[in-house]
């Protein structure tokens, strides 16, 4: 009897899945395409349906970003974004992701305090969000012990430097950085230090092209770029960003310049909408093709209507005659 689980019999102690490079995308891939030159590509995605459109897309790289805290809870930074909160992403991804490699991000406060909580945190990543790997923001010697504890810890780490957002406290805002030489040689040395920690590839965000063509030209790992130019070996790109799907002012304002919109989605949503309290309003929808349902014959109606009148709903069964 199987009266203790709640999915089929065939997927219960099954084995291992197949983690070959033409069903799942792995570090080893990664490595290849790195070391082929071929682009990696990369999106910043939250959630199952955006997951899935990735996976059908053959996206090589989902990144369950810590940017959710602004793109889909309305923050203004991604500083306040729980750990938990980040779980749930993480694992409405992975439920929907099944090729990409999926890199989860660690949020704000949720690693700074210790090398051991950060291996802790990382760990949940793997263990209860479904990541294949964590990223982590920012060059500082702590950050690079901790980078160092959770590969050593046996997890996947890619790098984050540039402008990182956890940091705008430290930076004064949302900043490019690398605008000068001592700024520029800091992400040299910073990138650097954190494929010395045993990262197996960088985020480089917002930094000058000669900056990220330097980086890219001194590692042996993949940079990944985000406002860097075209120099990285490969690009990375939030999935409502790209596809232009927050059309509201207030967001237009806070879209990042180096994005490129490959669609405009939030028109075409908002005029759907538009359109359905419009056909709502004037009793258009539903109409005959979108009630499919119907009671079973002419003598089961009769009953129906009977049974109401003796309930003493007249009234109820007036309108049930006339629908």
């Amino acid at each position: 009897l199987r009266c203790m689980s709640n999915v089929p019999e065939n997927t219960v102690y099954g084995g291992p899945k197949p983690q070959n490079s033409e069903q799942r995308v792995t570090l080893s891939h990664l490595r290849q395409k790195h070391k082929k030159s071929e682009p990696i590509t990369v999106v910043t995605a939250y959630d199952y349906p955006s997951a899935v459109h990735l996976d059908t897309a053959g996206i090589d790289v989902c990144l369950v970003g810590d940017s959710a805290a602004m793109v889909v809870h309305g923050h203004d930074t991604t500083l306040p974004i729980t750990l938990e909160e980040m779980l749930a992403h993480c694992r409405s991804v992975a439920r929907g992701a099944k090729r990409p490699l999926l890199v989860g991000d660690l949020p704000f406060g949720s690693y700074e305090s210790s090398t051991n909580q950060a291996v802790d945190t990382a760990t949940r990543f793997l263990k209860e969000g479904g990541m294949d790997a964590i990223k982590l923001e920012g060059g500082s010697p702590s950050r690079i012990t901790a980078a160092k504890a959770i590969v050593e810890a046996g997890i996947a780490v890619m790098g984050h430097v540039g402008l990182t957002p956890q940091a705008i406290s430290v930076l004064g805002g949302f900043r490019p950085q690398g605008k000068t030489v001592e700024s520029a040689v800091k992400v040299v040395k910073t990138s650097l230090a954190l494929q010395e920690a045993g990262c197996f590839a960088l985020v480089l965000e917002c930094v000058p092209p000669p900056v990220s063509a330097a980086v890219t030209s001194a590692l042996g790992i993949p940079t990944i770029g985000i406002g860097a130019g075209p120099f990285c070996s490969g690009q990375v790109l939030v999935y409502h960003d790209l596809l232009g799907m927050l059309q509201h002012p207030h967001h237009a304002k806070v879209t990042p310049k180096f994005c490129k919109q490959y669609a405009r989605v939030g028109d075409i949503i908002n005029k759907a909408l538009m359109e359905y309290r419009e056909e709502v309003g004037n009793g258009s929808f539903p109409g005959p093709a979108h009630t499919p349902y119907r009671i079973a014959g002419a003598d089961e109606v009769d009953g129906f209507l009977e049974a109401l009148k003796e309930m003493g709903l007249k009234q109820a069964a007036d309108a049930a005659s006339k629908a």
